[in-house]
């Protein structure tokens, strides 16, 4: 494989700060000059992989395409040089997330229904602000009711490729038998 074109390939990601595509690298490297097939920017990535196999980085495919990280053992250390003031997600805002990844698409009153309180209009623009939701359309029903569901951004920040990836949800048992009340009564 031709060396050239694998650290090339490893350049762009490093410089791109997001996620990249294949057609999105191959355009560019197009731009320079080049014909670079697809296949060829599939094996230098999994080239890359194995160079990377005993280091601190890695290649990772996420919703929006490949990109460099560094390998999670490694990220604790990173935490006293950078200095994130991201606003920390509250529980609510992520009982509001994992009800939309889950039930997509869904209403602010199906949000509702799950969680039994109000859905605040600060957690929607919150989640709208981060780019994690989007608006998918509405529901036709009287009202016409804002469709949410999951955005590519939603899966990178999370490692994940496809909205699949999400770990099952736990099956709800029937606890009536172990409630206290019910055995009294």
């Amino acid at each position: 494989m031709n060396k050239s074109l694998i650290n090339s390939i490893e350049a762009l990601l490093f410089g791109a700060g997001r996620p990249l595509t294949l057609s999105e690298i191959r355009n560019i490297l197009n731009n320079n000059g080049g014909t670079i097939e697809l296949s060829d920017i599939k094996k230098s990535l999994n080239m890359l992989e194995e160079r990377y196999t005993n280091t601190s980085i890695e290649i990772q495919e996420v919703a929006s395409g490949y990109r460099l990280n560094i390998k999670q053992e490694h990220s604790s250390s990173l935490g006293n040089i950078w200095n994130d003031k991201t606003p920390r997600i509250s529980k609510a805002l992520m009982e509001t997330i994992s009800i939309i990844a889950f039930k997509q698409p869904v209403t602010r009153g199906d949000i509702e229904d799950i969680r039994g309180v109000s859905v605040s209009t600060r957690s929607i623009r919150s989640l709208l602000e981060r780019n994690w939701i989007r608006v998918s359309g509405t529901r036709d029903v009287p009202g016409r009711p804002v469709l949410y569901s999951t955005t590519k951004d939603f899966l990178d920040d999370l490692n994940l490729k496809s909205i699949s990836d999400l770990p099952e949800l736990p099956e709800i048992t029937d606890d009536s038998k172990d409630d206290f009340l019910s055995q009294v009564v």
